[in-house]
C-alpha cells in the first residue's frame, strides 16, 4: 500500500515519499509509464491539484510525462 502524498512545503517528506514509492516500483517491476500512473494514484489534496495543472499545461503540447 503506497504512502499518500498531500504536497505542501516539506522537502524531507517529499524525498522520503519518492524513496518509498520507488521501492514499490522496483518490487512491482513497473514500466516508465506505470511508474507515473502509480505515483499519481497516491497524490491527494495540494499535490493532486499540482498534478492536474502540470498535466493540463504539458498535455496540451502532447508531451508524455514519465516518472523520471
Amino acid at each position: 500500500k503506497p504512502t499518500i502524498f498531500t504536497g505542501g512545503y516539506n522537502p524531507e517528506g517529499a524525498i522520503k515519499w519518492v524513496e518509498e514509492v520507488e521501492i514499490i516500483f522496483e518490487a512491482l517491476g513497473c514500466t516508465k509509464e506505470n511508474k507515473t500512473i502509480l505515483g499519481v494514484y497516491v497524490l491527494r489534496e495540494e499535490a493532486n491539484n499540482w498534478w492536474r495543472n502540470v498535466k493540463l499545461r504539458m498535455g496540451a503540447d502532447g508531451v508524455v510525462i514519465l516518472w523520471e
